[in-house]
């Protein structure tokens, strides 16, 4: 997809393609991790991808991105949501929507080495 279009993309859509895309990378670090219990593979890998995790992670990393990404982070995380958070406060929920519509925007924007480098941060700082 051209850069300029995703810069029109509702940002709730770009969290929801950022959602799958981040989800399967934290699926494979954990089962290179050498985990094979499926019971042990999702309670491990629901430490990654929780609200309050991905919330963590877009606040440490804030700094490190450029201004484009900044701006699509505070665009989502400003945009009103339709839907409510189950296991998180409205911030939170907010913040870790604004992490994946970041992904969901690389992801999309073929940015493969760009998504890479965030996803292997984000993991590392999820995981501490």
């Amino acid at each position: 997809m051209k850069i300029e279009n995703l810069k029109n993309v509702n940002t709730t859509a770009l969290a929801y393609m950022g959602d799958a895309v981040y989800e399967q990378a934290v699926r494979e670090h954990v089962m290179k991790s050498g985990l094979s219990d499926v019971n042990r593979l999702h309670l491990t890998s629901t430490q990654f991808v929780k609200a309050s995790a991905q919330a963590m992670v877009i606040k440490t990393l804030f700094q490190e991105l450029t201004e484009e990404e900044k701006r699509l982070v505070k665009r989502a995380r400003n945009r009103k949501s339709a839907t409510r958070a189950k296991n998180a406060d409205p911030v939170t929920y907010k913040w870790a929507t604004a992490f994946e519509a970041l992904i969901g925007y690389l992801y999309l924007a073929d940015e493969e080495e760009r998504l890479k480098q965030l996803m292997d941060r984000a993991i590392e700082i999820a995981g501490k």
